[in-house]
């Protein structure tokens, strides 16, 4: 069959990977660059410098894997719902991509479900700082922007009271919107990442910070080692994917002394630290997973 990766970077890790695999299982994979498009507002999706088109008519297309990155947000969502994923099994819609990439919206949905995350408090109104600050139990505090970080860029911890204010304070000057959360020492500079496809966590690993760092991400100098998760933790991940509307999806999870805690779920989640950390073939898994769901889609043309 034919699967397009939508993505803003061909040469990342995780993009080769999937390309190896899908060719290695007998598919056609295309890489295709999201600025590379042009939607006309008829039925179809223009890729330049090509003649290629796809639309909802084309019954070669059989699965898209959006890897669309934070600067691709608006646009790469638009060409994604333009491609009409009830004909073709869209591994993440563009409605749950952006629910995740907003993290206050994500947070409000996960806190309706009743999901167990840290404390955390919102407000726009420099005089409401000291009120949102003691409402994630006080200092040190976490503060992230809510929109369009990643990596744990964007992602500020604020030690004391005062540098807690000052920091809200300066990026409320700013007019940015942020989340102020509740600091979970207990973690000691650690988190979990768990790989969710559909109803199961294929891959999980533990994230561990550079001396002098408390965010653990891999892209800040963190460093990673497989992990074996509880049952808790496990089913935590999946419902966190679900509830969020994503087949796919990166889970960060906090131990805490009052149990694992969410932390954050990621739409566009790379796996090289995973891959390398667990030795699973991260890849393969998610093309075994898209020919299981193509194959259950009723009518679904592939080549």
């Amino acid at each position: 069959m034919y699967i397009l990766t939508l993505t803003t970077k061909n040469g990342l890790y995780s993009h080769k990977r999937i390309k190896e695999a899908a060719e290695a299982r007998g598919h056609k994979m295309r890489l295709m660059n999201t600025a590379d498009c042009w939607i006309n507002l008829g039925d179809k999706v223009t890729i330049s410098e090509e003649s290629e088109l796809l639309s909802q008519n084309n019954k070669k297309l059989a699965a898209i894997i959006p890897f669309i990155g934070n600067n691709m947000t608006f646009f790469g969502t638009s060409v994604l719902r333009h491609l009409n994923c009830s004909s073709v099994f869209c591994l993440n819609t563009s409605a749950s991509i952006l629910r995740t990439r907003d993290k206050l919206r994500a947070h409000q949905v996960l806190a309706k479900k009743g999901l167990p995350m840290p404390k955390t408090s919102i407000a726009h109104s420099p005089e409401k700082t000291g009120a949102i600050i003691d409402a994630v139990g006080g200092a040190p505090v976490v503060v992230k922007l809510v929109s369009d970080s990643t990596h744990g860029e964007g992602v500020v911890l604020a030690e004391t009271r005062a540098a807690a204010v000052s920091v809200i304070n300066a990026f409320n000057v700013l007019n940015t919107n942020i989340l102020v959360q509740e600091f979970i020492e207990e973690s000691s500079g650690r988190d979990l990442r768990c790989f969710v496809l559909g109803d199961k966590v294929v891959a999980a690993m533990e994230r561990i910070a550079a001396e002098g760092e408390f965010r653990s991400n891999f892209h800040q100098g963190g460093r990673t080692v497989s992990a074996k998760i509880s049952e808790e933790e496990e089913a935590l991940a999946i419902n966190a994917a679900k509830t969020l509307g994503l087949e796919m999806a990166g889970v960060d999870i906090l131990r805490s002394n009052r149990g694992p805690l969410l932390l954050e779920v990621n739409a566009y989640p790379g796996f090289e630290g995973l891959e390398l950390a667990t030795g699973i073939d991260i890849a393969n898994c998610i093309i075994e997973y898209i020919e299981q769901r193509v194959e259950a889609l009723p009518m679904q043309a592939v080549e």
